[in-house]
């Protein structure tokens, strides 16, 4: 079975109202215990966000040389410090920065970098090599490891779709567009067995949403919203992941994604619009975690599978390669670390990196999750100075 077309599936029944065909419903409740409180929430900027104007050098003449037809106005920068500042649109990341709460990780990506959408964002999610090809995601490969047995609630993905970064073995992690609505068939339904391990495979994650489904329905029911979420679908999911944070689901991952960074015509307005969606949404999910005293206990990764071309196309930007990554919250350094990206010395038109997003990864497993990165292939030291 094709990967797009097994991840369309599973994604239709284990989101939203969750209607499952008897043949692949499976019957089963149990959960195991979890270890510690901390967890981590990612949002994946879908399409490229474009890093050198969300967190902008505008300090070096290059960038508006380059840029004579996107770029940000001095004027207009906010947060400017050390040659760099935000896009206009982030005026709250700007104080999250400013409170010591934001961490920047300047020029992320890898080596042999790839330009398509489909097969950078699978790299990422499996933290492969640029010519390697990894079947399960690294979260999953985490999940599976920290997890003895089975647990259906150890990643909540709030989506239409299955993320191939939380594909394990053992299906660990749950697909779902809206809590409130989330429902599981009757346990007296009846299974029908198969000899076919595709669809075996499947029936173990409608088992995994049975089983998962009353945690959900019960950290909900614990939780209520305590501040103003935006409209938009991601302020609408930040404030589900929350919800299920505050209600003691005591998942280690939350995954969710934010679509429309492919910014190749019209980009100035519709990169604003994006960022000030997520500007908007982080900032009601930081100040519920503030509120609630759950702020260094929750980690917020914000990434994108690669950043633009350094030189506009007239009215837009084009797929490029390394951009910034950000972390937020989890007793972050605050720090903006790596070097301010280097306009004058560019490969084939793009940034170069000079971070390893598997440095990352590798410290987020370390610090936030007590866990070695190299059980789950990871060979990259640590990154320093995020925590």
């Amino acid at each position: 079975m094709h990967r797009r077309n097994f991840l369309s599936l599973t994604g239709t029944f284990t989101g939203g109202l969750l209607v499952v065909p008897d043949f692949l419903h499976a019957m089963g409740s149990h959960r195991t215990g979890v270890v510690g409180d901390s967890c981590v929430v990612f949002i994946q900027l879908n399409g490229g966000n474009d890093g050198l104007n969300t967190f902008i050098p505008f300090d070096d003449p290059l960038y508006y040389e380059y840029r004579k037809n996107v770029g940000i106005p001095k004027s207009e920068i906010i947060g400017k410090n050390t040659g760099m500042g935000w896009h206009p649109a982030l005026k709250n990341w700007a104080t999250i920065q400013q409170n010591g709460d934001l961490c920047v990780v300047q020029n992320v990506g890898y080596p042999e970098p790839n330009r398509s959408h489909f097969r950078s964002q699978e790299i990422w999610q499996t933290a492969s090599g640029s010519q390697e090809f990894l079947n399960e995601g690294w979260l999953g490969r985490y999940l599976d490891m920290h997890y003895k047995e089975h647990h259906p609630t150890g990643a909540v993905n709030l989506d239409s779709i299955d993320n191939l970064a939380l594909k394990g073995k053992e299906p660990n992690a749950i697909t779902l567009k809206d809590p409130e609505r989330f429902r599981s068939k009757n346990e007296s339904d009846s299974t029908k067995l198969s000899d076919n391990p595709q669809l075996d495979f499947v029936r173990k994650i409608a088992r995994s949403v049975t089983e998962g489904a009353d945690d959900i329905r019960n950290a909900i029911a614990q939780s209520t919203t305590e501040v103003t979420y935006p409209k938009s679908q991601l302020g609408k999911n930040l404030e589900w992941i929350a919800r299920l944070i505050k209600g003691n689901l005591h998942s280690k991952v939350y995954y969710t994604s934010h679509n429309g960074f492919d910014t190749h015509d019209n980009q100035l307005a519709v990169h604003k619009n994006k960022l000030g969606e997520l500007d908007e949404a982080v900032f009601a999910f930081y100040q519920e975690m503030k509120k609630a005293g759950l702020l260094p206990q929750v980690t917020l990764v914000v990434f994108s599978e690669f950043g633009r071309r350094v030189k506009d196309n007239g009215n837009g930007t084009d797929h490029g390669t390394a951009a910034p990554m950000f972390i937020i919250g989890g007793n972050t350094s605050g720090k903006i670390i790596g070097k301010n990206p280097n306009l004058s010395q560019l490969t084939q038109g793009d940034l170069q990196h000079e971070t390893d997003f598997r440095s990352v990864y590798a410290r987020i497993l370390e610090q936030k999750l007590a866990f070695d990165p190299k059980l789950i292939g990871i060979q990259q030291a640590g990154l320093t100075g995020i925590f």
